[in-house]
Formats: C-alpha cells, sequence, structure tokens
C-alpha cells in the first residue's frame, strides 16, 4: 500500500508545473523581456483561448504587472480627470481595488498620457508612478503607505514628450530616473521643469517602506536640447559579483554602483554631430557581458562590454538595416538578442557576443510596433498600434512567423494615444495582454 501511495506520490510530482514566476516590473523577472513559463498559447483570440477579458477604464502604455494571484496596472480615467492603480484577480480577472494616485491633467500631447509609467512590485507592496511626478506605494490590498509630489522636492519632469520611464523596485530600493532637458520649457502650451529648481538629470533612490530618499545622484550627459531626454527605464545587471544600474539616454549608456549611484562607467555616443532632436526610448538590455543600447531614429544597436571602469568599450556595432530600433526595448534570451524594427515592423534575431544576424524577418503588419518584444516558452510575442499580436518562433537558423491574433477592438489607429503600446507581461502559464479597452488572460 505505501509503496503504490508513494509510486502515486512520485507520478503526480512528475506532472506537477513548475513555481509559476512573477512579472514584477515592466521586462519581467530578469529584467530583459523574458520569462521561464511554458505551456504558453500560439493562436488566440478576444473569444478563443482567453481565460479572463477584464474592462480597463483607461488607455495607457502601461504593462500589467504580476505577483502571485494579484495583477497590478495604471490608467487614466478621462471623465474624472484621475490617474488611478488597479488590481485585478490574476485567476478570475475581477477588479479587486482601484486607488486614486492623482487628479488633474491627463495628457499634455496626442502621442500619450500621464500612466505610461508601468507599476513595479516586489510583493510586499506596489508602486505607482504617473508623469506629473506623482508617486504612492500601495500594500497588496490596497492600503496606502505612502505617497510623494515629487514636484515639491525635485521639480517637474522636464521632457518634451510625456515622461514615460517606469520605477523599479530591486534590492531594498526603488530606482526612479529622470533624464530631462537642463533648463525649463515650453512645449503645446504645457510648462516643463519647474522654474528655480535643478534641471540636471538625475537617478533617485527611495526607501520603498516609507518613500523617502535615500540618494540622488546627477547624471551629466554631453547631449543637447531633446537629445538630453530619456523615456527608458532604469534596468539592473550583476557584473563581477555586483549590481549595477544601467541607465541610457542623453547619448550615452552609464553603468552605476546600484547601492550608491556612484557611475562606475560610461560610453558614448551614437551622436557624434551632436543632434539635437534624438530623445531617446528603448532601456537597456543586457546578456552575456554585453549591455545594448539602441540609438534613435534608424540608427545602429550599439553593443558595449560590461566589467569596464571609466570608459567602456564597444563590442560590436550593427548593420541598422539589420537591427535598429526606435523605440522598442529588444529582448535577451539564450545568447541572443531580439531587435523589433518599428519603421520596418521586421524582427531580427543577433548573437549577443558577436553582433552576428542569426535571421531577419518581415513580420508583415499593417501598423507599426512600439511595444516591445516578449521572449517565453521558445515564442517572440509582440503587439502592434491595433492590438494584434504577432508570435514568432524563437531560436533557430532561420525566421519562422507562427501566427498572427486580432485582440484589439477592431479600430486601427496610427501612433496616437490611442494606439496599443503595452508590451506583453507572463506568469503562472498565462499571456497578459493589454488592448484599447481589455486587459486578457489567455492560456491556462
Amino acid at each position: 500500500m505505501k509503496a503504490t501511495r508513494l509510486l502515486a506520490l512520485l507520478a503526480l510530482a512528475a506532472v506537477a508545473p513548475a513555481h509559476a514566476e512573477n512579472w514584477p516590473n515592466w521586462r519581467g523577472p530578469a529584467q530583459n523581456g523574458t520569462s521561464p513559463e511554458t505551456g504558453l498559447p500560439v493562436k488566440f483570440s478576444r473569444s478563443e483561448g482567453v481565460a479572463w477579458a477584464a474592462d480597463v477604464p483607461g488607455m495607457s502604455a502601461s504593462v500589467p504587472v504580476v505577483w502571485g494571484d494579484k495583477v497590478f496596472l495604471t490608467a487614466p480615467i478621462a471623465a474624472e480627470q484621475k490617474l488611478v492603480g488597479l488590481c485585478y484577480d490574476a485567476k478570475t480577472g475581477k477588479e479587486l481595488w482601484r486607488q486614486t494616485v492623482s487628479e488633474g491633467g491627463l495628457q499634455w500631447d496626442n502621442k500619450s498620457n500621464l500612466a505610461s509609467p508601468s507599476p513595479a512590485t516586489d510583493g510586499e507592496r506596489v508602486v505607482f508612478l504617473f508623469a506629473d511626478a506623482v508617486v504612492a506605494a500601495y500594500d497588496l490590498s490596497g492600503q496606502l503607505q505612502w505617497k510623494r509630489d515629487l514636484k515639491e522636492t525635485h521639480g517637474a519632469f522636464g521632457t518634451q514628450w510625456t515622461y514615460g520611464s517606469s520605477p523599479l523596485l530591486d534590492g531594498g530600493k526603488l530606482y526612479i530616473q529622470v533624464l530631462q532637458r537642463d533648463e525649463v520649457f515650453d512645449f503645446q502650451g504645457v510648462q516643463k521643469g519647474t522654474p528655480g529648481k535643478d534641471m540636471a538629470s538625475y537617478i533617485l533612490a527611495l526607501d520603498p517602506a516609507t518613500g523617502k530618499d535615500l540618494w540622488k545622484v546627477v547624471r551629466p550627459a554631453d547631449a543637447v536640447a531633446e537629445s538630453l531626454e530619456g523615456f527608458s527605464s532604469p534596468v539592473t545587471h550583476d557584473v563581477n559579483g555586483q549590481r549595477q544600474l544601467l541607465i541610457v539616454g542623453g547619448d550615452c549608456i552609464t553603468g552605476h554602483d546600484a547601492a550608491t549611484g556612484k557611475e562606475l562607467w560610461r560610453w558614448g555616443t551614437w551622436n557624434a554631430e551632436k543632434i539635437g532632436h534624438w530623445r531617446l526610448v528603448p532601456s537597456v538590455v543586457a546578456g552575456d557581458g554585453i549591455a545594448l543600447a539602441c540609438a534613435p531614429k534608424k540608427n545602429p544597436v550599439y553593443a558595449v562590454k560590461l566589467g569596464a571602469t571609466g570608459t567602456a568599450e564597444v563590442a560590436w556595432v550593427s548593420d541598422p538595416k539589420e537591427a535598429s530600433s526606435d523605440v522598442s526595448t529588444p529582448a535577451y534570451h539564450d545568447g541572443k538578442f531580439y531587435v523589433l524594427d518599428s519603421d520596418r515592423r521586421s524582427l531580427s534575431c543577433t548573437v549577443a557576443k558577436t553582433g552576428k544576424l542569426v535571421w531577419q524577418g518581415d513580420l508583415g503588419s499593417k501598423a507599426k510596433f512600439e511595444g516591445s518584444p516578449t521572449v517565453a516558452d521558445g515564442k517572440v510575442y509582440m503587439t502592434n498600434f491595433w492590438g494584434e499580436v504577432y508570435v514568432v518562433r524563437a531560436g533557430g537558423s532561420q525566421f519562422e512567423l507562427l501566427s498572427v491574433n486580432a485582440m484589439g477592438d477592431g479600430t486601427k489607429p496610427n501612433g496616437d494615444a490611442s494606439s496599443v503600446r503595452s508590451s506583453i507581461a507572463v506568469a503562472d502559464g498565462a499571456l497578459f495582454i493589454r488592448t484599447q479597452d481589455k486587459l486578457f488572460r489567455v492560456g491556462k
């Protein structure tokens, strides 16, 4: 009897699913756009393969983050002029709570809105940051822990287009990156920056439990005008046993001690002519001893060697016709970088250490992509402006498009604030997909 029971338990263990991975920030558990989850679907639609579909009160580019049985999201509510943090039940899609973090204007330009930054969670709290510089932390049941208006201490964010950098919780710190113009200015009738405040770009570390400043480090750059601005988000990565904070923007890439913010190394520039309108959007992605920085406006990607002090060394530079990204942050998986080119609507797979092009494929999309690719279960998932999810086989020796899945609401936005820019989160064996009007859980 005991032997029979033991055999049954062993058989159950053999087929039991592994521990489900969370998606705690906009680029996932490894901060490189990948997840170890398996059993993910290839083909699906708004009515097929969907575990649930939740109504979302407003459109934004922010990515859903997932921890255990909860999904967190930011959204604007136009009718109420509110910016809210939302929590959904990951199993059923039921809205568990919503909290108003800020009130007032929701949009500064026609490209995006103030709810663009994604939430971040460490399993104890969830942090919501909005482009009006208001940041708040809640416990997972929705109780406010603290709230701050960073304009009071550090000034309004001085970016021409709406600020979109996401916060990061890592190693007991909350990181907020502000790469901005070095002076107060007006754009489309909105004042950017705060007169009398220091307008230098900076990295800010807060105590996640209290919201108080731990340190603020100025992050200088030789760029000019709009090229000083970065809409990338901070990324942490282990380099020779040291946790480093990787920042890109202002025509350069820098590595910092994650504990203190001290700059350890930098490389630049891809903008030797000091062109003034080269704002930077994609974040750093790191793997195989390489930190990848994507120059804007159809220019190359630059692979910088990790481990240097002072001035870093470039390992390779792409042919921009083979690998380039103006908006989407590449993903790293299994020794390869996956670079999504919004302008060409193509995906490239390159060897991380050498930059050798493995394959490049035309996605055939009629709409642009500005969300970032997500790699999991041997597949690359990407969403275009219309909410169509393209699935490509990861790895291999040639490009293979597996499916195109219509998840949008049927409208065909073309780059305005109604366009789908949210990347796909992966957790608990499922895809979490945000489109114009819904948040979907697709898969088991």
